[in-house]
């Protein structure tokens, strides 16, 4: 019998070459709304959640919410931290989860005054081996506008495959019909990888 989600253990937490990156926890919000407000410009461009000036308030519901998401294993919403100074640098994480298959949405933002570090891609590979390796995923799907260059790079720098660009799929943040891009890696293409980075 399939252990139901719920009961599955894996660490809340793990650490990259420069970045610890772990769960939400309660009492992340106001770093985090700081975060916001410093890239909200930037933000607003692509992420419908960005719309409306954040608040503390709102800002910590979200994260308690991500918190109880993550422990009921139906999304998990990662916390990016530099190592040396603990300071916030964005968000990442594991969506629209499907477990029988398993498979998994990865999204991430980076705060304005971190960008151009590489420390996105540094979290996105991260992930990408945490959910191969720690939740055996089939397959992770990275979805981004067409027109968004800098995460289509992301994903394209980690080897991820452009399946197809799906036309008008999606509304923009101007309320214009936009090109959705799906990029891809299957577990068969992780194996590959990894045993061409050991040889």
């Amino acid at each position: 019998m399939n252990t139901p989600p719920i009961l599955k253990d894996f660490p809340h937490s793990f650490e990259t070459e420069r970045l610890i990156i772990r769960a939400p926890l309660p009492g992340d919000g106001s770093e985090i709304c700081e975060a916001m407000m410093e890239t909200l410009d930037i933000l607003q461009l692509w992420m419908p959640w960005a719309q409306q000036n954040p608040t503390e308030e709102a800002v910590e519901a979200s994260v308690r919410k991500a918190h109880c998401e993550f422990l009921e294993r139906t999304d998990f919403r990662f916390h990016l931290y530099e190592k040396d100074t603990k300071i916030f640098v964005g968000s990442s994480g594991l969506h629209q989860v499907n477990w029988q298959i398993p498979k998994f949405e990865i999204g991430y933002w980076c705060r304005k005054s971190f960008m151009g570090k590489g420390y996105i891609t540094e979290s996105v590979r991260g992930l990408t081996v945490f959910a191969f390796q720690v939740f055996h995923a089939n397959r992770i799907e990275i979805r981004c506008e067409e027109r968004n260059m800098k995460s289509r790079k992301v994903a394209e720098r980690l080897n991820y495959q452009l399946e197809g660009v799906l036309r008008d799929a999606s509304m923009d943040m101007q309320g214009n019909l936009t090109n959705k891009c799906i990029y891809s890696m299957i577990a068969d293409d992780f194996r590959k990888l990894s045993l061409r980075k050991s040889d």
